[in-house]
């Protein structure tokens, strides 16, 4: 009993502190993805009060479920549902003869990369499949459909301008007033990465609608603020 009362302790603490508690920290440790665990905490904190809204939390960029797991774990102590969009093929910079190319996703039936099996996995082992919704397509095509606020947009897509573009256009605008914008994969300077997300998280800023919340490493946190996106 002891044991137990602890374990509870120290799980409102873990939520207090905006810190997803140690059984979804081992399962976003052990997912395949690239978020380093400073990054994760930034948006977990972002996803749990966001949550609190009661509205949905939705990510753009799935990959292996690596972020998905956090988005789902915050959801879950809400009582509201993560939404994530991918089409499951991978990004640019995941294709063959690139450098975050995993020879292990590809599908050998069809010669394409292929993450929803392993997404699926990463959901499973972390027991969270109830607590997501996965949209398997594109973008544009997935936010041209939806119809209704949401509480969090996490960008994590393709990293061309027209990815990017595309998730910022298609995404933004649905997020409810106070509700936040998170951009992954933020460079200000060129030479530590693409600059396509760095260029729709200053699109964000100087449409007026978003302010800035936090800075981890290269994830941004952004608060809808106001209207013009």
């Amino acid at each position: 009993m002891a044991q137990a009362a602890r374990t509870t302790a120290d799980r409102t603490e873990d939520r207090a502190a905006g810190r997803p508690d140690d059984g979804v920290l081992a399962s976003f440790e052990a997912a395949k993805g690239f978020m380093p665990v400073d990054e994760g905490f930034a948006l977990y904190a972002a996803a749990s009060e966001a949550a609190r809204t009661g509205l949905p939390l939705l990510e753009v960029g799935t990959y292996c479920g690596r972020s998905t797991i956090l988005l789902a774990a915050a959801a879950r102590e809400a009582g509201t549902v993560a939404v994530t969009v991918d089409h499951h093929r991978g990004s640019e910079e995941q294709q063959p003869g690139w450098e975050y190319h995993d020879a292990g996703l590809v599908d050998p039936e069809v010669g394409l990369m292929d993450t929803l099996p392993t997404f699926r996995r990463t959901l499973h082992a972390a027991g969270l499949e109830n607590h997501v919704v996965a949209l398997v397509g594109r973008s544009p095509q997935a936010a041209a459909l939806w119809n209704r606020p949401v509480g969090l947009v996490f960008i994590d897509g393709g990293h061309t301008d027209e990815h990017a573009t595309a998730d910022y256009e298609g995404w933004a605008p649905h997020v409810a007033e106070g509700g936040l914008l998170v951009v992954h994969d933020v460079f200000p300077d060129p030479a530590d990465g693409g600059q396509a997300p760095y260029r729709i998280y200053r699109r964000a800023l100087n449409s007026g609608a978003f302010t800035e919340v936090s800075a981890t490493r290269s994830l941004r946190v952004l608060r809808r603020t106001g209207t013009g996106i």
